[in-house]
């Protein structure tokens, strides 16, 4: 069984070597500049834009309304007005809460914050928020990290007498909410050069719009504007980029107990911090509050200047997200105990009647990821239901939702991740089309399981100095990831297990190089490899230090038997085959000659007549085995041909197929096979 094959295609970029040597000739080391030019970058000019970190900042005023919502709020700050900065209960809401907050309150506004709670409010500007706010004396909800779809609200906010601004990063419906201002980068009537700030980089700009200055408010709160572009995943190109390399900087020699304190309990060292850190460790530990109900604590952490307050916070902190842990594994083991054990599914859509509403949307990427499909989660409460929904492959959950709208009560969020209301009496008809709409979109991608490595190497360019040079890609995260690296045709020497059997260390060979790797979660078992085992691995490379040396380990993100011959991934159109829609060039390229059926037969007997595998990891196998090219459509083609004459039972999952020779009594017709018989008829047209 090969189970560590996650992906059934890599797609691996092919770098210009002119390119490459022109970045050599500008100074990068031959291991950067093949990976810059994998990535399209064809000089150090080019290069040098890519990876600044210290780019000009755009003016603010570039964005549409700003200029109206920095006059709105100086004159209620010039009046004495109380202001309300209205957020969100998630790392990039927080964030963008207590910027905003610290900043006016800093100079003299009278301000107060207000993040609803998860449970009780949702997300976003309600009813009941705004009437609170207005009986506290605001004058001025000013929105961050939301506020884009409150069309309601802003009517209320005006029959109150309450003015509104709203600052956002979200997705724009076709109609925008009748405020005073309403600040976003996706406004399609924008010209704001950089569309993927996040909500507390919108924050930040309004802020520099008010202060004049955006380098000295950007030295105050580049931590801040760093945690929650990082944590919402934004594209670390162009601002998003100078944002993180400052922010980073900041956290290192931070001057907020809250902070310094976190990082001191969850063990993440200051002089480490990186996204990635972020991503793993502070940015969950943050998120816990809002997802268990006590954002509160979240917020205090940033603000208090107490530092034994603030040590108690970050315990706190802590404490709640082991608590958010046992919830999520509780729901994760109740929501895939639904799922149909007889077929992949094309999207997943469950409902929980005692599902926390703050948990799903862990639970929903993690079955995303493993599941290989969108997935989305629904919260009932009696007749209503509020979901979190994860992407997958690209499926983009902003576009699904808005064609399905009239279904929902309310939707919001952007491509990767979203929300929604629906009807109990909705949600059949919702998990039909939207699974419909996934297989429409998947039947015209090649592979939805897809690794994108940057370059092929030789063992050579991984030298501990190579591999400190990548170093010039700093800060990785989304729009610039860590380096994903592949060799060819590598011996596994050695496997030994660590970190208590979880963990596969393994010792490689190519030529006279050897390397050390480690593959986390996974054994020798489960992926199916053993000492003298040619493979392909897919890595990032990192420098490991243990008492005074460093040496070079990769960390491996997929491994796949080596081949000798052509081995594709093309699945497209063997879905057409199944779907009763393929052309004849397509079946021409699927229809299996005589060879290629028995050499398949010969493998599935030679391997003992019962086989689980990945689908693509026993294409590739079965291809090493007979030296003869096969591509993964063909391989299922001769499956159910197979299948259609009783020769194997086959069934599948959402990852592996399970095959099991059934050998019957008589010889079987194969060209009585309802598969190759449609081939055959596609074929002649």
């Amino acid at each position: 069984m090969c189970v560590v094959l996650k992906y059934g295609v890599w797609n691996v970029n092919v770098p210009e070597m002119s390119a490459v040597n022109a970045l050599v000739g500008s100074g990068y080391a031959p291991l950067s500049a093949m990976v810059l030019a994998a990535r399209g970058l064809k000089d150090a000019r080019q290069a040098s834009k890519y990876l600044s970190c210290n780019g000009p900042l755009p003016d603010p005023f570039l964005m549409t309304d700003m200029a109206l919502a920095a006059g709105r709020v100086g004159l209620a700050m010039s009046r004495g007005e109380r202001i309300a900065v209205y957020g969100d209960y998630d790392v990039d809401g927080i964030t963008a809460t207590c910027l905003l907050y610290d900043f006016l309150r800093r100079h003299g506004a009278d301000v107060v914050s207000y993040i609803p709670a998860r449970m009780e409010e949702g997300y976003g500007l309600n009813p009941t928020a705004v009437r609170q706010l207005h009986s506290q004396g605001v004058k001025l909800i000013v929105t961050v990290d939301c506020g884009i779809t409150a069309i309601q609200e802003a009517k209320l906010c005006r029959d109150l007498g309450i003015d509104l601004v709203i600052t956002d990063h979200h997705e724009c419906k076709d109609a925008l909410p009748q405020a005073l201002a309403v600040v976003d980068p996706h406004r399609p009537d924008g010209g704001y050069p950089h569309r993927d700030l996040s909500g507390v980089g919108v924050a930040f700009k309004l802020a520099a719009a008010l202060s004049g200055s955006q380098e000295e408010v950007l030295a105050e709160y580049a931590d801040m504007v760093c945690l929650g572009t990082v944590a919402d995943v934004m594209p670390l190109r162009g601002e998003n980029r100078a944002f993180a390399a400052r922010g980073l900087e900041a956290l290192r020699h931070t001057r907020r107990p809250g902070l310094a304190a976190l990082m001191q309990e969850c063990g993440c060292e200051p002089d480490m911090v990186s996204a990635a850190s972020i991503g793993f460790m502070l940015a969950p530990r943050i998120n816990a509050a809002g997802r268990m109900g006590q954002v509160e604590l979240a917020t205090e952490l940033f603000l208090t200047q107490d530092p034994d307050r603030a040590k108690e916070l970050a315990q706190a902190l802590c404490a709640l997200n082991r608590q958010r842990q046992a919830v999520e594994a509780q729901i994760y083991q109740e929501a895939v105990a639904m799922l149909p054990l007889d077929r992949p599914p094309e999207a997943i859509v469950l409902s929980g009647e005692t599902w926390h509403q703050g948990v799903v949307g862990i639970v929903a990427s993690r079955i995303a990821e493993e599941y290989n499909c969108p997935t989305f989660l629904i919260c009932m409460d009696g007749d209503h239901g509020k979901a979190s929904s994860r992407s997958y492959g690209g499926f983009n959950l902003f576009a699904s939702l808005s064609a399905l709208s009239p279904l929902l009560e309310s939707f919001g969020g952007h491509e990767l991740a979203a929300g929604f209301t629906i009807a109990r009496d909705r949600i059949d008809q919702f998990r039909q089309q939207v699974c419909r709409l996934a297989a429409d979109y998947y039947a015209n991608t090649e592979s939805r399981t897809s690794l994108d490595i940057d370059c092929a190497v030789t063992p050579e360019l991984l030298t501990v100095s190579g591999v400190d040079s990548l170093s010039v890609l700093e800060p990785c995260g989304n729009g610039c990831p860590k380096p994903v690296l592949m060799m060819e045709r590598v011996v596994v020497e050695k496997i030994h297990m660590v970190g208590g059997g979880r963990h596969m260390r393994l010792r490689l060979r190519q030529g006279h190089h050897a390397l050390g790797a480690i593959c986390f979660s996974t054994d020798p078992q489960t992926a199916s490899i053993a000492p003298g085992d040619l493979v392909d691995v897919a890595f990032v490379p990192q420098v490991n230090e243990f008492r005074g040396e460093r040496t070079v380990q990769l960390n491996i993100q997929d491994i796949r038997p080596s081949c000798a011959a052509p081995c594709g991934g093309e699945t497209v159109s063997y879905r057409a085959l199944r779907t009763g829609a393929i052309t004849r060039q397509a079946a021409a390229s699927l229809l299996p000659d005589r060879k290629t059926l028995a050499l398949v037969w010969q493998y599935l007997s030679a391997a003992g007549g019962s086989v689980t595998e990945p689908p693509m990891c026993l294409c590739r196998k079965i291809v090493r085995w007979s030296g003869s090219p096969l591509s993964l459509g063909q391989l299922l083609t001769c499956l159910d041909i197979f299948a259609d004459v009783a020769l194997l039972d086959l069934r599948r999952d959402h990852k592996t197929i399970t095959i099991r020779l059934t050998r019957p009594a008589g010889k079987a017709d194969l060209q009585q096979s309802k598969t190759m018989q449609r081939l055959l008829q596609a074929k002649e047209g």
